[in-house]
Order: C-alpha cells, then sequence, then structure tokens
C-alpha cells in the first residue's frame, strides 16, 4: 500500500513557474515507478509525466515536453514536477501516482487527492 500526498498548487499568471511535490509513504519508494496526471474541468484525466524506478530516462506528454520537468529523491520518499512556462491551458487538477506502468491512468493503482493548478491570462 502507498500514500501520495501533493502540494505546492496554486494561481500563477501565463509565463510562470510552480513546482508541485508528492510525498509518498507506506512503501519502498525508490522501487516504484511514479507519475504525474492532470485533470482540467470537463474533460478526461490525462498523462503528464513519467519515470521508472530502474530507468534514468523520463517521459513526458507532447503538450508539456521541453516546458516540465519529472524528479524524484529517494532519500526524502519525494517526487516533483517543475513546470516552467506555464499556460492557460495547463490549468488542472494535478495528481501524482505510483507503481504503475503504462502512460494511461487505468494503468496507476495508488493516486494522491489532487492539487490545483489556475495559470492565468
Amino acid at each position: 500500500q502507498v500514500q501520495l500526498a501533493e502540494s505546492g498548487g496554486g494561481l500563477v499568471q501565463a509565463g510562470d513557474s510552480l513546482r508541485l511535490s508528492c510525498a509518498a509513504s507506506g512503501s519502498t519508494f525508490s522501487a516504484l515507478n511514479v507519475a504525474w496526471f492532470r485533470q482540467a474541468p470537463g474533460k478526461e484525466r490525462e498523462f503528464v509525466a513519467q519515470m521508472r524506478w530502474n530507468d534514468p530516462r523520463k517521459f513526458y506528454a507532447d503538450s508539456v515536453k521541453g516546458r516540465f520537468t519529472i524528479s524524484r529523491d529517494n532519500a526524502k520518499n519525494t517526487m516533483y514536477l517543475q513546470m516552467n512556462s506555464l499556460r492557460p491551458e495547463d490549468t488542472a487538477v494535478y495528481s501524482c501516482a505510483a507503481a504503475g506502468w503504462d502512460p494511461i491512468a487505468s494503468a496507476w493503482p495508488y493516486w494522491g487527492q489532487g492539487t490545483q493548478v489556475t495559470v492565468s491570462s
């Protein structure tokens, strides 16, 4: 069982940066694949970024590639999402997920409660 808790959301202006954090507990964090997803009002949850515990590569949705960076600190049991050059279309509830594989929400069994990110134009 894995417990996840996000923090760091807020209201920012277009072009600003924001860093989300996700603290994990209940399992060996260093051995978990981790990911970020987001859900905008009226839309389905969509994949944002992913990194696997045993692979240095990082995977991103095309819409955020070059602007967002996923990272993790295994010593702190925490993962991050650095978001730069934010756009109004990035407005969504962002959720961290763990122990999945594919870039689809149904493939991830553990979820945080989500944190709201609102980008004004």
